[in-house]
């Protein structure tokens, strides 16, 4: 029987996902120790789930009036840790559970970051993700010693390329290669390790690379591109997808679509796995849930979503009058993330937005970005059902409004009854992310 994938969104931040839920009374204030990361590891072993996956950018969003004082004052994503350090304090409290962090192929090296990502898979014993981005704003740029951020398409261009040296090193060793023969002194078989040798357009690499395969190969591959030119690069790389669907016929066409764009890509569209962020709001009952979603949604500012969205389409919005709508050579000016001005268009058709529109329809900065699922065990079970049994996703990425009581919540409440509707697991598959999500280890080469 088909059962759901379960991620947990993580942030090695002040905040969840939700910028406001450092303002919500029950989140837990020690967001700087390792006590915080261990106790989110915990509960989302003991509930199953697949995988705690960290988000990240490379600067805080100070866009917005060309200044972080206002990030700094209302909170909004002002303090970033570095989340593969933080991972690691996961990886040593957990051992089942999948081990997923993001970094950029526009502003690191790939011999780095396969270094990186292949010593986490190798010593958490096969547990290791890595979500692949290209990164979205100047803020970043300017922080890795850049003067602006690059061309859309073009960074996409490089990210393939990237992804070729990484998947390249990762394939240098072969399985076996290790011997360590004290009697005979032979540690390797030096004819069993590589070198990659690669010279390309973006980047010069020669290895040999420094890390043996894992138990699963190499980590899992994740990717979140919402654009044309984003879904090409995951149809071609990505196991595990990450989307922001918004309703349940659009899911249910964007999910049938994307499959079929990995199917013409040349891989099997049933070994990669889509998950549709959530926030999930469960009670015992539907009323106590309803009072704690008012409760949530008293939490948000309208400063914190004009500096998200300032962030996420690299524009000022404190530059737009709210209610005067951009040109189309502005929006057309726009580095960011293109997935989200393609949403405005199929908003709104040929009507150009205000910064107000963005607000209002996007909900960036809100509990309302994702789908919400709001009530009882059965009422939040129900809607997941839905989804997942009508081919809207294979999974969900599960969004906290606070850390830790969210998730605690999810845990307690509503996997037993996804667990009891035969839906979800009740027990890890194996030892490796690849076993417990159902993805084959692969070969060396396959990729090519």
């Amino acid at each position: 029987m088909r059962q759901m994938t379960l991620v947990g969104f993580l942030q090695a931040q002040n905040c969840t996902n939700f910028v406001g839920s450092w303002r919500h009374p029950l989140a837990a204030p020690d967001f700087t120790s390792a006590e915080y990361y261990r106790r989110i590891g915990r509960v989302l072993e003991a509930g199953k789930f697949h995988l705690g996956f960290f988000d990240d950018r490379l600067a805080m969003p100070d866009l917005f009036g060309g200044d972080h004082a206002h990030t700094v004052a209302n909170g909004i994503r002002c303090v970033k840790l570095d989340p593969l350090t933080v991972l690691t304090v996961l990886g040593m409290a957990t051992e089942r559970l999948g081990l997923g962090a993001t970094c950029s192929t526009t502003y690191f090296e790939p011999f780095h970051v396969a270094r990186v990502f292949a010593t986490l898979d190798l010593v958490t014993g096969g547990r290791a993700a890595w979500n692949i981005v290209t990164s979205m704003n100047d803020g970043e740029a300017l922080n890795m010693g850049h003067a602006s951020h690059g061309d859309h398409d073009r960074r996409y261009d490089r990210a393939d390329e990237f992804m070729e040296v990484v998947m390249g090193h990762w394939d240098t060793w072969e399985d076996g290669a290790i011997v360590a023969d004290k009697a005979t002194g032979l540690f390797a078989h030096p004819e069993m390790v590589h070198r990659l040798d690669h010279q390309g357009d973006f980047f010069r690499s020669r290895g040999p690379f420094t890390v043996p395969r894992s138990a699963q190969g190499h980590p899992v591959l994740i990717q979140a591109g919402q654009s044309g030119r984003g879904q090409r690069f995951a149809a071609r790389w990505a196991e595990l997808i990450f989307v922001a669907y918004h309703r349940l016929e659009q899911a249910r066409r964007d999910y049938g679509a994307f499959k079929a764009e990995v199917a013409a890509a040349g891989r099997d569209p049933d070994k990669v796995l889509i998950c549709a962020g959530i926030y999930p709001v469960v009670a015992a009952t539907r009323a106590e849930a309803e009072d704690h979603a008012a409760l949530i949604d008293s939490l948000p500012k309208e400063i914190d979503s004009l500096s998200l969205l300032s962030e996420i389409l690299n524009f000022d919005f404190a530059k737009q009058p709210m209610d005067e709508p951009f040109t189309q050579e502005q929006i057309d000016s726009w580095t960011g993330v293109q997935g989200m001005r393609d949403r405005m268009r199929r908003e709104l058709g040929d009507r150009l937005p205000t910064p107000r529109d963005f607000i209002n329809i996007t909900r960036r900065g809100t509990f309302h970005d994702h789908p919400r699922f709001i009530g009882s065990p059965k009422d939040v079970a129900d809607g997941l059902e839905e989804w997942f049994s009508t081919r809207a996703c294979d999974g969900f990425v599960v969004a906290a409004s606070h850390v830790p009581g969210a998730y605690e919540d999810f845990t307690r409440l509503v996997v037993p009854e996804l667990q009891r509707r035969g839906l979800f697991h009740t027990e890890y598959a194996g030892a490796t992310l690849r076993q417990n999500l159902g993805l084959d280890r692969p070969a060396v080469g396959a990729w090519r």
